[in-house]
């Protein structure tokens, strides 16, 4: 990853740049394809969309402590029936996990579930079968069984347990797309977010300990506003850009999602003289990955490329890019367009995550 997007392990606000890239994708895509196109309601449901999830990040810390509360409830009934048949009663380490309490009394995420209709206890068929997997599972036999009894091996088991059982999860998928459009988009990515804040807890802060904030300052929303208006308002004059570097064949037949793909990159390119060519190319062409077709990662690399290098050499950019590496026989190659497949029909996308307004 690039210095300039760091958003996993450097980044301090819930809402990065990777997050809004693809937020921007989705939201231009959805903006030619519904009817009315006005750019003051598209960037209203920009925000909104990315508000929501910042709102998934809070259910997610908030189904820890829902799972936990539902081991306490299953052990009151257990410690019972030990006592009326005078039998051992059971542990009380998972119940008691320090990292978990913690979040259940942070003052923030209680905050938040008090404003919000939904809660976990709507689901609690789903609670139920997700802690007894996590019960049955050899991360929570270990746990149990071993003698380690302090904060920091309490935080590493729900680590463990939020990679291994809540990420790419389908039934929870299924009930949170029920809760919102935006989320089944959003959880692959909030995901990592969880699992920074569970690693970034300190006992010693108790309920004061802060989660991520959604923004961390008005710049990222600024980047976010510029970069959608720029996309959209210049939409001519960028895909002139894709036209000029792609004259020796049919420029209509491209894939819909890798020209809006291109729009957007060229947009970033264009308008923020401090991202590097480089950095918005990788980016870009990591999104086509998920959201285009097999193919048009590589193709939109070489497009990228060449429209970065034309309006350098034409001046119609001023940033620096590294000398183009000569390939063998000292000749350049222009980006040539992807298989017939792709321009007349192409492939179903890695992921169909491209929905309209809820």
């Amino acid at each position: 990853m690039h210095e300039e997007n760091k958003p996993i392990n450097a980044s301090s606000e819930m809402i990065n740049r990777e997050i809004i890239r693809i937020k921007i994708v989705q939201l231009t895509y959805a903006y030619y394809q519904n009817g009315n196109k006005n750019i003051d309601t598209a960037e209203k449901e920009l925000f909104f969309s990315l508000s929501k999830a910042y709102d998934l990040y809070n259910y997610l810390l908030a189904l820890i402590v829902a799972v936990t509360k539902e081991a306490g409830r299953r052990l009151e009934v257990a410690q019972a029936r030990a006592r009326r048949e005078g039998q051992p009663e059971p542990s009380q380490k998972f119940v008691f996990n320090r990292f978990a309490l913690q979040l259940e009394e942070n003052k923030a995420l209680a905050d938040f579930i008090s404003t919000q209709k939904f809660t976990w206890d709507d689901a609690a068929s789903t609670i139920g079968q997700l802690f007894e997997t996590i019960e049955g599972s050899e991360i929570y036999k270990e746990y149990m069984e071993s003698k380690e009894d302090d904060y920091e091996t309490d935080r590493e088991l729900w680590r463990k347990l939020y990679k291994t059982f809540f990420m790419n999860n389908s039934e929870l998928d299924a009930i949170l797309e029920d809760q919102s459009l935006y989320w089944n988009d959003d959880k692959e990515i909030v995901d990592t977010f969880v699992l920074k804040t569970i690693k970034r807890f300190k006992e010693q802060n108790g309920a004061k300990e802060e989660l991520l904030p959604e923004w961390d300052s008005d710049e990222e929303k600024e980047y976010a506003r510029k970069l959608f208006r720029a996309a959209i308002l210049n939409d001519a004059q960028y895909q002139r850009f894709m036209s000029e570097a792609s004259r020796n064949w049919d420029f209509s037949r491209l894939a819909y999602m890798d020209v809006i793909i291109m729009q957007i990159a060229i947009a970033e390119i264009m308008t923020f003289p401090n991202i590097p060519i480089s950095v918005s190319i990788n980016e870009y062409v990591e999104i086509a990955k998920l959201y285009s077709t097999r193919k048009s990662g590589g193709y939109i690399n070489g497009m990228l490329d060449a429209i970065a290098r034309n309006l350098i050499q034409t001046g119609r950019l001023l940033k620096h890019m590294e000398p183009k590496k000569e390939k063998a026989g000292g000749k350049h190659h222009q980006a040539k367009p992807q298989a017939e497949e792709q321009q007349e029909a192409p492939q179903k996308p890695k992921r169909q995550r491209i929905k309209k307004q809820e």
